[in-house]
């Protein structure tokens, strides 16, 4: 019994609920950080996407787990390695995922409507429509955007459209640098279309110089974001720019370990095992904070 719980736990991929951290965006730019109702309505959201994110990696490792078990890593994954049933999963998931759902709806109808579009979308791109490129990473980015959204209807506050144009841009780079660490992969091991079937529409000098063009963008963005007038009334103070230099590190990085020096891990899971990665996150987290709230 601790095994199987063990490997749905594995399965549903804590490491990768961090990008739920985004749902929590709005709360922290809207400057309700200090209120505890809006703190409580947004940690349960986030709780919600958790769920609904456990629950579609357990789908999708049940609808992959043939391909999974040709790839080095994910060979290891409980469902593709035998140890968790493929009915057990896909009981789990229903579980998890009627039980975000009706959080959510508790919370307000619109977070609901949100929060089921994320899993339909979720669904749609399990099935299918992850072999179709660029494709893919649209619908990784748009999976941001609803997160950014559904943070913003936890606690009823508009959402903030430098917000989203920024979030749309590190999405799209972080989508594209996994296709790009795929490539590479898929390219070293000389098994191109095995793993992914969109991997097949990209080339990989493409992907780099689309991500060498976003990242400079992106800090633009954020730039422009920090430095706009109604930024710096609603703030009152433009040391929100402070937060530029860690962006633009983290960006720098994240391209050495998802194009130029990969390993077998995904970048994802690689950022989180990074120390100069996660030291720079700490100091743009501790900055912002100092910049909206010092």
């Amino acid at each position: 019994m601790l095994n199987t719980a063990r490997a749905l736990v594995l399965t549903m991929r804590p490491r990768q609920w961090v990008k739920n951290v985004f749902v929590a965006a709005p709360l922290v730019f809207a400057r309700h950080l200090t209120d505890p109702m809006y703190v409580l309505r947004s940690c349960l959201a986030v709780l919600a996407f958790c769920a609904l994110s456990g629950a579609v990696y357990a789908f999708n490792d049940v609808h992959d787990c043939e391909a999974d078990r040709l790839h080095p890593t994910k060979r290891l994954r409980p469902i593709a390695r035998g140890d968790l049933s493929e009915r057990a999963a896909l009981i789990s998931a229903g579980l998890l995922a009627v039980g975000a759902l009706a959080g959510c709806l508790v919370l307000g109808w619109e977070l609901a409507t949100i929060a089921a579009l994320y899993l339909v979308e979720n669904l749609a791109y399990s099935l299918g429509l992850k072999k179709i490129a660029f494709v893919d990473v649209a619908l990784i980015a748009s999976g941001f955007l609803l997160r950014v959204l559904a943070g913003a209807t936890a606690i009823a506050v508009p959402a903030s459209r430098w917000l989203l144009l920024c979030t749309a841009l590190i999405a799209l780079f972080l989508g594209l640098g996994k296709r790009a660490h795929e490539l590479t992969w898929a390219t070293n091991h000389r098994r191109a279309h095995t793993t992914r079937a969109a991997l097949a529409g990209y080339r990989i000098e493409v992907v780099r110089a689309t991500m060498l063009a976003l990242a400079p963008i992106t800090c633009g963005a954020f730039v422009a974001y920090t430095l706009s007038p109604r930024t710096v009334e609603f703030f009152g103070t433009t040391r929100l720019v402070y937060v530029a230099p860690f962006v633009a590190l983290g960006l720098v990085r994240f391209l050495l370990l998802a194009v130029w020096r990969p390993s077998d891990a995904p970048p994802t899971d690689a950022m989180l095992r990074d120390p100069w990665f996660l030291l720079n996150l700490g100091g743009a987290t501790a900055t912002t904070l100092y910049a909206i709230y010092g």
